[in-house]
């Protein structure tokens, strides 16, 4: 059925890869998106800057789906060794969202080209600024799910923990919610001589990132996923100064709402008594990133049993651990029952073993028409009502 793209989305792959664009920048790739679209014969128009939206109407009545791939790209100096990597010095699509966009590209050619039998209508978001500020948001904000109204949404990504061949699904959260914190902790600056006659923030700072990891290990119940992470530690002026500030950034990670306002709360009483032990006070920003995504339990079960039985050559996953990283599809499954779905690309015969977000990753483009027919068994399968979401 897809032998015929399979080439054209391998192609498609590789112009985006060798040409990356960071988020709300992604100009060339929407073009290269608009032109495939126009090729195709299927409509479509601009969201959010550089979001392309595009709609293919089946001639058969159903229901309305839509299928979602992220454009943008990581500020990573590539060091994969393809002979497409990038020719942008510090951007790469180290997260795999090229093969996204042209296995979307894919998946929407193969719709558009069979209309007469296609049921319902498929809208196919090619969105921005996935990896930030997000670019989900304004899509949504600006009309992606309203026009036509969606009633179910998929997506798919690409994932080196699994063997290519194997899809996997989880029913229910998926995907961390993503949230920033800042702490600044302040004392009294002076000579390093004298440390009496001042209020050290250096000893006061490593205080508070000690104590936090209680917020973990003894705060969070054992089966309630939180990660806290401090990530940067910036403070002091040079070798016989005592810093009068400290200033840190860091990650919480959590997978459920309420677990996520807790820890909120906990950081900032931690960090303020922790500070304050040392004579110090600490300032505690927080910043409420992407929310937990949640897989609609009822529709994730169903699509995995329609792909079991009707694309039994692949291995297919119902029970796949959730994951801590953050995914801002999570916004539209806060509006319409969605699926994130993963993807194998691992082979360790090519070296495509390396994580998501690392110079070194790569992927077995085996996968990629894998892909494009999950994603045409979504969309013809809902739109048909071959499964649903309640």
């Amino acid at each position: 059925m897809l032998t015929e793209i399979t080439d054209r989305v391998v192609a498609w792959r590789r112009a985006i890869h060798a040409y990356p664009e960071p988020g709300f920048e992604e100009e060339r790739t929407a073009q290269l998106i608009e032109r495939a679209l126009d090729e195709a014969g299927i409509e479509h128009r601009r969201l959010a800057k550089t979001g392309v939206v595009a709609v293919i109407r089946g001639a058969q009545p159903g229901r309305v789906v839509a299928l979602r791939a992220d454009m943008d790209c990581l500020t990573v100096e590539e060091r994969s060794g393809e002979p497409f990597a990038s020719e942008r010095p510090g951007l790469m699509h180290a997260c795999g969202h090229d093969a996204h966009v042209a296995m979307l590209l894919g998946a929407a050619t193969e719709l558009a080209r069979d209309r007469a039998n296609l049921r319902g209508t498929v809208v196919c978001l090619f969105q921005p600024a996935e990896e930030g500020p997000g670019g989900a948001k304004p899509m949504i904000e600006e009309g992606c799910l309203d026009d036509p109204k969606v009633e179910a949404i998929a997506m798919l990504h690409v994932d080196p923990r699994l063997d290519a061949g194997t899809v996997g699904v989880t029913a229910g959260p998926t995907n961390a919610a993503a949230d920033e914190m800042r702490i600044e902790v302040r004392g009294v600056g002076g000579h390093g001589a004298h440390p009496h006659r001042s209020v050290d923030a250096i000893p006061a700072a490593a205080s508070v990132v000690l104590a936090l990891q209680n917020v973990v290990a003894r705060e969070t119940d054992p089966l309630g996923s939180v990660v806290v992470t401090i990530g940067t530690l910036q403070g002091g002026y040079r070798q016989n100064i005592i810093a009068d500030r400290v200033q840190m950034t860091g990650t919480i990670r959590t997978l459920d709402s309420a677990v996520r306002t807790a820890t909120h709360e906990k950081v900032k009483r931690i960090a303020e008594h922790a500070a304050a032990a040392y004579g110090c006070t600490a300032t505690v920003e927080m910043g409420f990133g992407y929310p937990v995504l949640v897989n609609d339990p009822p529709l994730t079960r169903a699509f995995a049993a329609y792909l079991k039985a009707n694309a039994g050559d692949l291995k297919v996953l119902d029970d796949m651990l959730p994951s801590m990283g953050g995914e801002d599809f999570a916004f539209y499954t806060e509006r319409v029952p969605g699926v994130a779905c993963r993807l194998g690309v691992r082979n360790e015969a090519i070296g495509a073993t390396a994580m998501i977000h690392s110079p070194e990753f790569k992927l077995d483009e085996r996968a990629l028409p894998i892909g494009v027919r999950m994603l045409v068994h979504f969309a013809r399968g809902f739109a048909a009502g071959e499964f649903a979401a309640r």
